[in-house]
């Protein structure tokens, strides 16, 4: 920003800078929507993004997976292992993306990697970016009015709040959201290993949750490891050999000696759902909208559904003279992201509180569904291409501009 008082006006503004947020705002400046990004600079980020079908398929649509494509690992399978000691365990299953005719389920690449090139596209396309946090939001029926930090002000038709959890945007537009915190919190970091991964992301079920390896290039993968407070808290006091050592026990071994990498991250875990998605000219995307535990990859993709299925109703309201900030608009937007959103919202949350429990029939009914899931192919087919590519999917996401 040049000066503290610039009034800047459009016809959209996508607040925040995360991924969702970025997509977000280039899908919508690359159908020519005149587009206002509005995003601080973000701290670095040693997390990963394991981004399925759907959404490399809608990154390659926007120009942005080839820049990516030098840093990123393919899932070419995915294996569960219960881990637990309890009297009724669950046979080990591995779901294999050739058998629904893909290469891989999808890729995972460092965040930084990822931001670095959604950042290199924003740059390519006609969208105006504030480096700076919005301090208010406040809509109207005219409008949406940003203050921005040092005064300056910006008025759209839109907002799109991609601004995290603790959402600006959502509580502007008046949405509550029901939130329910776990008793774990989630260790994060990336770590090099001695034999190699193959391509398959291992998930080992636990008392305390998942623990989970995915593939990164090379000889290197990131994990995600689920443990009650207390137990994190230790994991986080402990050195690189300590830890370095825990994890290879934990992981039985199965990548040999492994070496963890500077980044830990630790993330109270919960799981969140906005009362809506969108009101009084102001629509939620990622984390703003719904967060839910670091379980099957869903959370991010999540986020990418929305983002390009928001695009795509404003550049055809746009097509169709309008109100990009209609209330007709802001209602489909909702209702086409419901129930994508509470299925999986619904279905992680039982995975997650079926490994806490210590109710023996929970544990039995785990074990069942993921027997039958490895006996009868049919079903498991259906369950691996609704987890990679749901049946109703927006345009971005089939490879189609907006």
């Amino acid at each position: 920003m040049s000066g503290v008082r610039e009034s800047f006006t459009a016809e959209v503004a996508v607040i925040g800078g995360g991924p969702a947020g970025l997509v977000s705002a280039i899908a919508l400046a690359a159908a020519g929507v005149e587009t206002l990004l509005i995003a601080p600079p973000r701290a670095d980020d040693h997390r990963t993004t394991a981004l399925l079908a759907g959404s490399v398929t809608a990154l390659t649509t926007l120009g942005v997976w080839d820049v990516c494509r030098a840093h990123v690992a393919p899932l070419k399978a995915i294996r569960i292992v219960d881990d637990t000691r309890r009297l009724l365990r669950a046979p080990e299953v591995t779901f294999t993306a050739a058998e629904i005719g893909l290469d891989a389920f999808g890729y995972n690449v460092e965040n930084r990697h990822l931001m670095a090139a959604l950042y290199a596209r924003a740059a390519e396309v006609n969208l105006s970016r504030i480096a700076a946090a919005a301090s208010a939001v406040t809509s109207d029926r005219a409008g949406v009015a940003i203050t921005l930090a040092e005064g300056a002000t910006a008025r759209v038709r839109l907002a799109v709040g991609a601004d995290g959890q603790r959402s600006l945007c959502r509580a502007a537009a008046g949405i509550g959201a029901h939130r329910r915190s776990y008793p774990q919190t989630a260790l994060t970091l990336n770590l090099a290993h001695a034999r190699p991964h193959q391509d398959i992301s291992t998930e080992f079920h636990t008392e305390s949750g998942p623990f989970t390896l995915v593939p990164l290039p090379d000889r290197r993968s990131s994990l995600v490891c689920v443990l009650d407070p207390a137990r994190a808290a230790e994991f986080s006091a402990a050195t690189d050999a300590e830890l370095s050592g825990e994890i290879e026990r934990r992981a039985h071994s199965l990548l040999g000696k492994m070496s963890v990498e500077d980044g830990r991250g630790m993330f109270p875990l919960a799981v969140e759902t906005a009362d809506g998605f969108a009101h009084g000219r102001i629509a939620l995307v990622g984390e703003a909208a719904h967060m839910v535990p670091p379980i099957g990859a869903q959370g991010l993709n999540l986020g990418l559904r929305d983002a390009a299925t928001l695009a795509e109703l404003v550049a055809d309201t746009r097509r169709q003279n309008v109100d990009v900030g209609s209330p007709s608009l802001l209602a489909r937007y909702d209702a086409r992201r419901r129930a994508d959103v509470m299925s999986r919202a619904v279905a992680i949350d039982l995975l997650n509180r079926g490994l806490l429990t210590d109710f023996i029939p929970a544990h039995g009914v785990r074990g069942l569904s993921l027997y039958l899931l490895d006996r009868i192919g049919p079903l498991r087919r259906a369950v691996m291409r609704e987890g990679v590519a749901p049946a109703s999917q927006p345009r971005l996401m089939r490879g189609e501009m907006i």
